[in-house]
């Protein structure tokens, strides 16, 4: 697969900035939210310090295929550099390339009015502000989105929401400054697919409360963190609507194509991280009289590793080319495959790498116990696998229909 000059140039400028200042300031990182006490919700210095390195280094907003606003990069060429990013797991947000800001984005410039691209979107895309994602509901399955019952109703000359949210990533942040909130608009329309509407929400609204923030097996995620947020009668003009009432479902659709691709990229860059740690470790530790490296079941895990690393990352760059090449649509199926693969891949590599630490593997030490919970939740975000497989199958029965 063949890529420009320019995202060759810029995936490599991009690894020599990992290299010289990301993965050096790795535990900086951490040590800053540690040192942040029982307030953990805030800014983390070195983040914003490597932001404006990035910006200077012309390392900024590398995503967006489809608008000058990005790099003008396609996804496959993009992709890579996601993996590269995976590698330390806080570092997207360096180069303003973090979910859910990134699909904020794209549905802001795909579906946005200029009014709304004023607003909320040029502040995204210079990092001044964070936003977040209000669509799960903890009442229903919301793997199926037309399953949500949170009300977005007219009411004169403005739209009252009512509902409650949780799992809404980012929302923690003392940046976030909106959701992109989904809601029925036409909860009685024999079209399912037509019911629902998405609409932009100031995060200081009255009636929005944040009922508490969601730990993710013990971790809070801060500063980005995950929260249960309740709607109630929030009033909201009616410029904000995204696209029009009853497209709420095609813009989900929209939205969770690149994203996907681009958690599954990191997640590679992730796998592959949890690889190097593990290798490094059994060439150090000895265990009856040799260093486990040399014992024949880890050369297994370690062949292991590598190869569905491989296969995982192919599948996932031919998802991207497709989504290139014939849109997201066509590549549906190729993005239901990678979104199983990739997290499954992760997870058995990284429960390798804490086997590899012995006890000190399910400590924080390591770091890989966040690794294997982010990776576990990442089966149930953006659909879970079971979706996902639904919709594989049924695309190969077809076949024979």
């Amino acid at each position: 697969m063949s890529i420009s000059n320019k995202a060759q140039e810029t995936t490599e400028r991009l690894e020599k900035f990992m290299d010289k200042h990301v993965y050096p300031n790795n535990d900086t990182y951490h040590k800053q939210i540690e040192d942040f006490g029982d307030n953990r919700w805030q800014v983390v210095p070195i983040i914003e310090d490597l932001k404006k390195e990035a910006k200077k280094e012309d390392l900024w907003n590398l995503f967006l295929p489809d608008s000058n606003l990005g790099h003008g990069l396609t996804n496959a060429e993009y992709a890579p550099m996601c993996e590269i990013m995976g590698k330390a797991i806080w570092s997207a947000e360096v180069f303003n390339c973090s979910a859910p800001d990134t699909g904020n984005m794209e549905v802001l410039v795909r579906y946005g009015t200029d009014e709304q691209k004023e607003k909320y979107l040029n502040p995204l895309l210079e990092g001044k502000t964070r936003s977040a994602f209000a669509m799960t509901e903890p009442d229903v399955a919301s793997s199926d989105a037309t399953n949500i019952t949170s009300e977005i109703k007219k009411d004169g000359n403005q739209y009252v929401l009512n509902g409650t949210k949780w799992w809404t990533s980012g929302a923690m942040d003392p940046r976030c400054a909106f959701y992109i909130f989904m809601g029925k608009t036409d909860p009685d329309n024999t079209d399912k697919h037509k019911q629902q509407s998405m609409i932009l929400v100031d995060k200081d609204t009255p009636g929005i409360r944040i009922k508490r923030h969601l730990p993710v097996f013990g971790f809070d995620d801060a500063p980005h963190g995950h929260a249960e947020i309740e709607f109630k009668d929030v009033k909201v003009p009616p410029e904000n609507m995204l696209l029009g009432e009853g497209r709420g479902f095609e813009i989900a659709q929209g939205r969770l194509g690149p994203g996907r691709i681009h958690h599954c990229m990191r997640t590679i860059g992730l796998a592959e991280a949890a690889l190097e740690a593990m290798c490094k470790r059994l060439m150090v530790r000895k265990a009856f009289g040799k260093e486990l490296v040399r014992h024949s079941v880890w050369q297994e895990r370690i062949a292991d590793a590598r190869i569905n690393i491989e296969m995982t990352r192919l599948l996932t760059l031919k998802a991207a080319k497709m989504m290139d090449d014939v849109g997201n649509k066509v590549a549906k199926n190729e993005i239901a495959m990678i979104k199983v693969a990739a997290p499954i891949m992760a997870l058995k590599i990284i429960d390798d790498a804490i086997q590899a630490y012995g006890g000190a593997g399910v400590t924080t030490d390591p770091r890989l116990a966040q690794a294997y919970a982010g990776m576990r939740t990442l089966r149930l975000a953006d659909g879970p696998d079971e979706v996902h497989r639904l919709t594989i199958a049924r695309n190969e029965l077809k076949k024979y229909l």
